[in-house]
Formats: structure tokens, sequence, C-alpha cells
């Protein structure tokens, strides 16, 4: 008896992994079906096999550790190829229109945000301010820079150029808390810069656009603070304070607003990708490929900036990742608020898939690569 159960065990263990890789076997077997279609039919009728295709790549990347960190992307791939394929369902229905619940859906994501902090984040601040200081410092220093050098160079319309710069002029992604666990860099760090920074994003953001992107277009400094403002401060005190009255009373919220920010944040590049499809489809190569550069040099300088500073490698990767990783949901909503969703909200929604597949891979590489700090400290003694 005891050697059946311990046979249907293993059976049992075998065969969730097979389940997996059929589901990946499958998605291959699709994509190949969508090439074919693509080639004789054009991308659009191949579509429905894509979106099925990703979505079955992201299942299945979820049982492998090395893949499970694309499983996001790949949705996210999905629905831009939803998107781009069938605008009409994703700007409105019944009359009414989606960009609406941009806004409040950014809310909800800061609002979680916000109740994943606590007193301690602000006090990792005067444990660590000079990682704190070089790392939001970098952040608003060389990403704006790096956006209004490549806006310049694009040739692209005023508006969408303007986009580029916007991207750069905002706070951190809460993606970079995420990849820098993954990459083994320095998680505290991480997670103070990120919160300093889009706590700063009301004040410096609208600056940073009014002094590098108004050439580009007109830009009210004062209507853009009040709209990051109550997208961003208010939603995280109430966070905050949520936190504080029900601290380990609510773990079901811990649970669930990882998804509900997953799904926000994937709803919101929809939108986006479904009212500038158009201009997507004249430039989205060039804009893909600046953004991409965009993204990458930001990895580059970030860790850099580290390494000028003499700090310990862990802090250098942390730099890296905070700098090079933006919140495009943020900035596609203040896009929106300024009325020009479908162009200057075009390299946010651009920016966010991509930098979530450069981060990914990213912190497979530095989680695989020792750290020299650690090989000192455990080398046994002689």
């Amino acid at each position: 008896m005891e050697k059946y159960s311990n046979s249907k065990h293993i059976e049992g263990k075998s065969l969730k992994p097979n389940i997996f890789r059929i589901i990946l076997g499958m998605s291959a077997s699709l994509l190949f079906i969508a090439i074919i279609i693509s080639f004789n039919s054009g991308f659009r009728t191949a579509a429905p096999e894509i979106i099925v295709a990703f979505l079955l790549l992201a299942i299945g990347f979820r049982n492998f550790k090395l893949l499970k960190g694309f499983s996001f992307t790949f949705v996210i791939f999905a629905a831009v190829t939803a998107s781009l394929s069938y605008p009409d369902y994703f700007i409105s229905y019944n009359g009414f229109k989606f960009a609406l619940l941009i806004t409040p859906l950014i809310q909800i994501i800061m609002f979680g945000m916000g109740t994943s902090m606590s007193l301690k984040d602000f006090v990792n601040v005067l444990k660590m301010p000079k990682g704190v200081f070089i790392g939001v410092f970098s952040h608003f220093l060389i990403m704006p820079l790096l956006g209004v050098t490549l806006a310049n160079i694009s040739g692209f319309k005023p508006e969408i150029a303007a986009g580029i710069v916007l991207i750069g002029c905002s706070p951190n992604g809460m993606a970079s808390n995420v990849i820098s666990y993954l990459a083994k860099a320095n998680l505290a760090l991480s997670v103070t810069i990120t919160a300093i920074s889009t706590l700063l994003a009301p004040l410096i953001t609208p600056l940073l656009m009014k002094l590098l992107a108004g050439a580009f277009i007109e830009i009210n400094v004062e209507n853009m603070m009040f709209d990051i403002a109550r997208m961003v401060i208010v939603p995280i005190i109430f966070g905050l304070v949520f936190n504080r009255l029900f601290r380990n009373k609510q773990q079901w919220l811990e649970k669930i607003m990882p998804l509900i920010s997953m799904s926000g944040i994937a709803f919101i590049i929809m939108i986006i990708t479904a009212a500038g499809h158009n201009s997507l489809l004249d430039i989205g190569f060039k804009l893909i490929l600046l953004v991409l550069i965009h993204n990458l040099i930001g990895y580059i300088l970030g860790y850099w900036s580290g390494r000028l500073f003499k700090m310990k490698e862990r802090d250098c990767r942390t730099m890296a990742i905070e700098v090079g990783m933006q919140n495009g949901g943020l900035a596609s909503a203040i896009a929106k608020e300024m009325g020009k969703m479908a162009t200057v909200g075009l390299a946010p929604a651009v920016f966010g898939p991509l930098m979530n597949i450069t981060g990914s891979l990213l912190a497979s590489y530095w989680h695989r690569k020792p750290i020299r700090e650690d090989l000192i400290n455990t080398a046994p003694l002689r």
C-alpha cells in the first residue's frame, strides 16, 4: 500500500511539469501557424492565434523558475496584440470611453503601493541616506536627459517626441522592486528609492517636463502637479493609513493587490495602444528602438553612477534597476490628463512591456552571477 501511494505521489509530481510542457508546445505550434497565416493573409488575420499563444506562454512559464519572471510580459504582449488588432473594442463601449478608467486604475495601483509601505521605509532613508540620494538624483538626472536627447534626434512629431521625455521624467516603476529582489540587489534600498521618487514626482516631473519638453508641447506645470498629486500622493496616504489600521488583519489584500496592479497596468496599456494604433503602425519599430535604447542606457549609467560613488556591487545593481525602470502606467495617466493620450502616451505604453523584458533578462543574469562581497564573506578562513 505504501509503495502504491509513493508511486502515485511521484506520478502526481511529474504530471504537473508535463502539463506545462504541453501548454508550451501548444503555444509554439500556434506561433508557427500564426507566422504562416501572417505571410499569406497579414498580421491581423493571425491575431487570434498570436494572442492565445502569448497567453499560453505566460501560463507555461509559471512552472519554470528562470522563465517565471516573463509571464507578465507575455500577458502584456497578448494585450498589445489584441488592442492593435481590434482597437475599437478597447476605445469605448456603448458610448463609455475606457480612457476614463485610466486615472482611477492608477489611483488603485498607488493605493496598493501605499498598503505595502510603512514608516520603516522612510526610516531607511536615515539608515542609508547616501544610497537613497544617489538613486533618486541619478534617476531624475539620467533618464530625463536621455529622454530629451532621444526626442530631439527622433524626428517624430512634437507630441510623440514629448512622450519620450515624459517617460524619462517619470518616477521609478514598482516593478523595479521585484527585479531587484530577483537580481540579488539591495531590496530595502530599491523599495525606499521607489517610494521617495514616487512621492517627489508631483513636484519634480512637471518642472522637468516644463524645462525639457516645453520646446515640443505646452506644459501647464500647476495642472500637472495637481493631477499627479491626486493620482499619487492621496492614494498612497490612504494606503499608508489603511496599512497602519489593519496591519496583519487584511492579509488577503497583500495577495490580491499585485494581481490587481498587473491587470490595471495591462488594461491601461491596451487603452493607450488602441487609441494610438495608427501612429504605432507607422512609427512602431523606430519608437520601440528608441525606447529600448533609453531603457538600456539607463541601466548602464545607473550602474556606473553607483560605481562612481564606490558603492557595493549589490547597491550598484539597485542603482541600475532603479534608474532604468520607469512608471509607465503613471506616465500614461499623465498623458491622458493632458488630453494627449494617443500621442504623448505612446512612448510610455511601449516602455512598459520592453522594461519588463529587459529587467527580467538582467535579473536572470545577475541572479546567476555571484556577488564578490558575498564570496569574500563566505570564504573559509585559512
